[in-house]
């Protein structure tokens, strides 16, 4: 199984506080991305951060987003647990469950590929 580093879990608790702490809602989305790229190969953290995509997707009424972010709580655990997951993928809708994407230069240096 894909294990992240102690510096990967570091950054996501960042994006996550950060995206917690966001005024707009833009940003929000774009740190919770951010997080999302580096949790994918953690289970628990994967599926923490699509329930908090499901979260912002709610309070902002956007049921196309809501609906695809409880389709990814579902995968979410088992595609980290079997090194499924497309690589670099922002977790939102619109970047499509299983489109790989690329990692963005400043995230590639704390990701670890078992």
């Amino acid at each position: 199984m894909p294990r992240i580093t102690e510096q990967a879990r570091q950054v996501y608790r960042g994006e996550m506080t950060a995206a917690k702490h966001a005024a707009d809602p833009a940003c929000r989305w774009r740190h919770l991305e951010r997080a999302h790229i580096v949790s994918q190969p953690d289970p628990w953290l994967h599926t923490c951060n699509h329930a908090a995509m499901l979260t912002l997707a709610l309070r902002q009424h956007d049921r196309r987003e809501a609906l695809g972010q409880v389709l990814r709580l579902v995968v979410a655990a088992p595609g980290s647990m079997t090194g499924r997951y497309p690589v670099g993928n922002t977790g939102r809708v619109a970047a499509g469950l299983m489109t790989p994407m690329p990692i963005p230069a400043d995230l590639a240096a704390t990701l670890i590929h078992a």
